[in-house]
């Protein structure tokens, strides 16, 4: 039977060039961000994903990805996935039915750690922060001794209501006290602040490619130590998700075999978008998102509006605005993308706007243009703000040597 018999013909649908809009929109939300040039021509790439050239691009994103998550490790591998997807793989291959895992929850993205830890089948102690603070390692001491768990899981930037867990060196370290496995999301730092994965002792780290890295969504990363390593070839029980068996990865990523057709064109992007890490330098990309974010916040508070987080918890690489009563996030993000042609994030749950510095959003320019445009909207929506001290206090900042990460 024919589809014309059917009376089923093409649809008449709009091209993207009438969806989009005429001027593209700034993204300086909490991800995804700009994407460097060099990394939208790598993305447009197609090759063999089993050739030569294939196997050269992986083992330059596999070297280049150990500087980037500072570990000597060589069980560095690529997802097919977001960020999220590379957080389920971690759990998946690191935790076992049974098995006691301690989830540090202080927001959205820690809680979802702990749901993927359960759905492996683990007993799932959430250890509840408040909803601005960083985690305090004396708590995590204490659960520690009285629930020994064999996983912890926790965030190092929690991108959802901008808090910094900035003493994930110390919780790590107390966690190998006990003997366990410390799994950490950056999705949302890595490469915008220090993360020493072999230093401090962390098991797994995960991150996608959309946030610091100024790569395409929808390819991710993550790496694991040694002793992690020797726990996935430990486990008595099979890894239940075959896309996400580390093991069977290991034939593409460190065989140059064949485990699923991997997003070629994705992985040329990720190794433009590392290969620009490289360059700068760890260093000094950690600084410029230091200066960066701390301009921002400075030309955010002397307008008169509110930060959530206390600025000793406060992440570098989205910050998050208190709203102002009688509008909603919703308003905000409307007026800011359709007059100003500037995109910022509501939350997940918190009474916050969100404004990123990852990456490419994390240039001078994009902070004046983003600050003037939020500025402009909440005058525009009758909200009382100085936006000239405002901008004059970015610039000032701006124009100081930066302070630099120890």
């Amino acid at each position: 039977m024919s589809l014309d018999s059917l009376n089923i013909v093409p649809p008449s649908l709009m091209s993207l060039d009438d969806i989009l809009p005429q001027e593209p929109l700034l993204m300086m939300g909490a991800g995804p961000v700009p994407i460097p040039a060099r990394v939208a021509r790598a993305n447009s790439l197609v090759v063999n994903h089993l050739g030569g050239a294939m196997a050269k691009v992986i083992e330059q994103v596999k070297v280049m990805a150990q500087y980037v998550f500072q570990t000597r490790s060589p069980w560095v591998m690529g997802v097919a996935g977001p960020g999220s997807a590379a957080m389920e793989m971690a759990a998946a291959n690191l935790i076992e039915p049974g098995d006691t895992v301690l989830s540090i929850r202080n927001g959205f993205f820690s809680n979802r750690m702990a749901q993927m830890a359960a759905r492996v089948g683990a007993k799932v102690i959430e250890l509840e922060i408040d909803v601005k603070s960083a985690a305090d390692p004396s708590l995590i001491r204490e659960a520690m001794q009285e629930h020994n768990p064999k996983v912890l899981t926790m965030v190092q930037g929690e991108t959802s209501n901008t808090v910094c867990n900035i003493h994930l060196k110390d919780i790590a370290s107390i966690a190998k006290e006990h003997g366990c496995l410390v799994v950490v999301d950056a999705v949302c730092t890595l490469s915008t602040m220090p993360l020493k994965m072999d230093e401090w002792q962390i098991d797994a780290i995960i991150t996608g490619g959309q946030k610091g890295l100024s790569s395409i969504p929808g390819v991710s990363l993550l790496a694991f130590s040694e002793a992690a390593w020797l726990r996935i070839q430990e486990r008595e029980t099979q890894v239940v998700q075959w896309c996400l068996d580390a093991k069977l990865a290991t034939n593409f990523w460190h065989k140059d075999g064949y485990h699923y057709t991997a997003p070629v064109s994705g992985i040329m992007a990720l190794h433009e978008a590392l290969k620009l890490v490289c360059e700068e330098t760890l260093e000094a990309r950690f600084n410029r998102h230091l200066k960066c974010s701390k301009a921002l916040q400075q030309g955010i508070e002397s307008m008169g509006l509110e930060l959530f987080v206390p600025e000793h918890s406060r992440l570098n690489s989205v910050i998050g605005i208190c709203i102002p009563e009688g509008l909603t996030a919703m308003d905000i993000c409307h007026h800011i993308s359709h007059k100003y042609r500037v995109e910022i994030a509501g939350s997940f749950g918190q009474p916050v706007v969100r404004i990123g510095q990852m990456g490419e959003q994390c240039r001078e320019h994009n902070l004046f243009r983003a600050l003037h445009a939020f500025g402009s909207s909440m005058r525009d929506l009758g909200v009382k703000v100085d936006l000239p001290t405002g901008m004059a206090q970015l610039e000032t900042y701006l124009q100081k040597t930066p302070k630099h990460f120890t």
